[in-house]
């Protein structure tokens, strides 16, 4: 029993160890990227490249999310504020919802999901086939081809696609809460101007863009430095998902504390 005990407490500190070793890791990673983002050759058919990719086509999966989370958070508060009569305080009940924390959180939960996976697939792919290591002979630094362009990308769409989910995710409240449920829509946006600031909506972008440093350091680490053939950036790529889903809504908890205190 004491050593299974001692096992127990080896492989803790084990992890706890390979842990901090990949967010060192991941922070140098940052590091460079930010200091190569500098220097020349600057590569802008990279970035465009990548802005396409990450903007344009996580696009669909955000409006989508953001249209059906209005429409679910009308509905529910219609029905709580029913409860006491209260239906006037749906609009600004949903937007303030949906600017401090819906919007920033499933963007980048959606996100990491389709870009970030994407990304760790991509350089593992890169990786375990040694295009990276034959880049590096080349003399092209690795990191300034592909991570920079992947980390300023995400960094500069993340609060684009945020404050797309906002929009869409409000009209569709008001459609449904003024069509379906017959709430006033003068009260409905007074509520809105009356809930929400200017604030609000900038420290929403802001949330968006340091979800989009998580979401492109971590997915661009993972597959960075992944290994083991096909499997191993399978494993990579699932790990991607995970850490980065898991940081966004730890850093969420600290940016609201900060922000709204």
């Amino acid at each position: 029993m004491l050593d299974d005990f001692r096992s127990t407490i080896e492989q803790m500190g084990q992890y706890a160890i390979e842990t901090i070793e990949e967010m060192g890791g991941m922070c140098i990673m940052f590091v460079e990227s930010v200091i190569w983002a500098f220097r020349p050759p600057f590569r802008i058919r990279n970035l465009f490249q990548t802005l396409e990719s990450v903007g344009v086509g996580s696009l669909f999966i955000v409006l989508l999310t953001g249209v059906f989370t209005g429409l679910v958070m009308a509905y529910q508060s219609i029905y709580a504020f029913g409860l006491f009569g209260a239906e006037s305080l749906v609009g600004g009940a949903v937007a303030i919802s949906m600017t401090r924390e819906l919007a920033p959180v499933l963007t980048g939960l959606m996100v990491a999901g389709r870009t970030g996976s994407s990304m760790t697939t991509e350089l593992g792919t890169m990786r375990v086939t040694e295009q990276i290591d034959a880049m590096a002979v080349m003399a092209v630094n690795p990191v300034q081809y592909l991570v920079t362009p992947r980390v300023i990308a995400t960094v500069v769409m993340m609060p684009l696609l945020t404050l797309l989910f906002n929009f869409v995710g409000i009209v569709a409240a008001y459609v449904i809460s003024v069509h379906a449920v017959n709430v006033d829509p003068g009260i409905f946006v007074q509520k809105i101007q009356e809930f929400v600031d200017l604030q609000d909506i900038y420290n929403s972008a802001i949330k968006g863009a340091c979800f989009g440093v998580i979401i492109s350091v971590v997915g661009c680490y993972k597959g960075f430095y992944a290994s083991g053939g096909a499997k191993g950036v399978g494993s990579a790529t699932t790990s991607s998902v995970v850490t980065s889903s898991i940081s966004i809504l730890l850093l969420d908890y600290v940016l609201t504390v900060l922000m709204w205190r």
